[in-house]
C-alpha cells in the first residue's frame, strides 16, 4: 500500500472502507462517516495532545550525537514528567528510515545526556540496547518548558517535510499526553461533531498516551505497544452505560480508545472511571467487552495496530479488506485513509459489566439512600 506523504489531516479525497459485522465491504468518502452510524450510538475519541517527544542531544560519555524519543511515563498526572522510558538513536534524523538509523553509543546506567536545555541521566536499561529509562533534572515546570522549546514531533521518512507540532494535534486535543498523534482522530472536525449531535449520536472523550509506532528494531517492535497510561472521565463511563442500556453501539476513534476501554473493563470485569495503564496486546483472542466498532487508519499486517483489529474480525475478513484497500489505492500511516470496522457477530456475545455508580450517573438508577 502507498504511504500518505503530506501532513494533511482531512484531505478532500480521503477514503473510507466500511466493513460490516458480516464481512460485507463498501467504499465511501471519509466525510460520509456519519452516515454509517445510527441514532443512539456513542462515539469516543482520544483527546490527548501530542508531546514534541523527539529530543536531539549529546551522550556526554562519548560526546556522540543522539536522538531520544520519549516513549512512556508512569501516569498522566502533570507532575509525572521526571522519568520517561525512551528509545535512543545515534546520528541522523527522520529523513532516514527508522530501520536504517544508526544505533546509539553503548548506553549505561548513570550516563549523562544533554538534550538542548534539558539534562538527564540514564537510570536503567529496559531489556534492549536502545530502550532505557531516562530521569530528567529540574522542576516539573522546567522539564515541560524544555520539552516544549526543544522537542520536535516524532515522525518518519515516508513524509516529505518536517512536521510542525500543530500537524500532530487533533481538533479536540486537550492535555499533553501522546508521544505520537492519536491519528484516527484527524478525521474529526467541528462540523462532523455537529452532524453527530444532529443525528442523535453521542460523543465523549478519554485521554490515552498514544505511544510510538516504530522503534526501527524488529525485536523491540515485537514489544509494541508499550505500556500506556490513560484517564477515563466519569462522564464517559456514564455515557457508555446510557448507550448500552438503550441498545446503541460504542464506536472507538482509533486503537488507543479500544486499548484504554478494554483494559479498564478487563481489570476486574467492571468499567470504572479513573486512571490506569494499558498493558499487553489486544488481538484475536481478546474478548471485546465495551467497543462495538472502530474507525482506524489503514495499518499494515504485522503491526501492533493491525493486531488489535484482529479482535474485531476474523483473519479472512481482514485479508479480504487488505486486497480491497490495495485495489483502491488506500493510503497508510497517520495522514492516510481510514477503515470503519464493526465487531463480527460471533464475537458479540460478551457484554460489559457496568457498575451501579455508572448507571446512577447516567440517570437509569436512583442513588441509594
Amino acid at each position: 500500500m502507498l504511504a500518505a506523504r503530506e501532513p494533511i489531516q482531512r484531505p478532500k479525497d480521503a477514503k473510507l472502507l466500511a466493513i460490516a459485522a458480516d464481512g460485507r465491504m463498501t467504499h465511501h468518502s471519509r466525510s460520509a462517516l456519519v452516515g454509517l452510524l445510527r441514532p443512539g450510538d456513542l462515539v469516543i475519541a482520544n483527546d490527548a495532545a501530542t508531546i514534541p517527544a523527539s529530543l536531539a542531544g549529546i551522550h556526554l560519555p562519548t560526546a556522540a550525537p543522539i536522538e531520544v524519543r520519549l516513549a512512556g511515563r508512569p501516569s498522566l498526572r502533570p507532575d509525572e514528567v521526571h522519568r520517561f522510558s525512551a528509545v535512543v538513536f545515534g546520528p541522523g534524523d527522520w529523513r532516514t528510515r527508522t530501520e536504517d538509523r544508526a544505533p546509539p553509543p553503548l548506553l549505561l546506567r548513570g550516563d549523562r545526556l544533554v538534550l538542548g536545555p534539558l539534562s538527564a541521566t540514564i537510570e536503567a536499561g529496559l531489556g534492549h540496547p536502545r530502550f532505557v529509562l531516562v530521569a530528567f533534572d529540574g522542576s516539573t515546570d522546567a522539564i515541560w518548558a524544555g520539552i516544549a522549546r526543544h522537542g520536535r514531533p516524532i515522525q518518519y521518512a515516508h513524509l516529505r517535510q518536517a512536521l510542525e507540532l500543530w500537524d500532530s494535534w487533533t481538533k479536540i486535543a486537550n492535555r499533553p499526553a501522546a508521544f505520537e498523534a492519536p491519528s484516527a482522530g484527524f478525521a474529526l472536525d467541528w462540523q462532523l461533531l455537529a452532524d453527530l449531535s444532529a443525528k442523535g449520536i453521542g460523543f465523549a472523550t478519554l485521554t490515552h498516551a498514544a505511544g510510538i509506532s516504530s522503534t526501527g528494531d524488529e525485536a523491540l517492535d515485537a514489544r509494541l505497544p508499550f505500556d500506556e497510561p490513560y484517564v477515563i472521565p466519569p462522564g464517559t463511563v456514564a455515557a457508555i452505560a446510557r448507550a448500552k442500556a438503550e441498545g446503541g453501539r460504542v464506536i472507538a476513534i482509533g486503537t488507543t480508545v479500544v486499548r484504554a476501554l478494554e483494559h479498564a473493563a478487563g481489570r476486574n470485569g467492571r468499567l470504572e472511571p479513573g486512571e490506569g495503564i494499558a498493558t499487553g496486546r489486544i488481538g484475536p483472542a481478546t474478548p471485546l467487552r465495551i467497543v462495538d466498532a472502530i474507525l482506524s487508519g489503514v495499518h499494515e499486517a504485522g503491526t501492533s495496530h493491525f493486531e488489535l483489529l484482529r479482535a474485531f474480525a476474523a483473519d479472512e475478513i481482514l485479508d479480504a479488506a487488505d486486497h480491497a484497500l490495495n485495489a483502491r489505492g488506500y493510503r497508510t500511516h497517520e495522514f492516510g485513509d481510514s477503515i470503519f470496522l464493526e465487531k463480527s457477530s460471533p464475537r458479540s456475545s460478551r457484554h460489559p459489566v457496568i457498575t451501579r455508580s455508572a448507571l446512577v450517573a447516567a440517570g437509569f438508577l436512583s442513588p441509594r439512600k
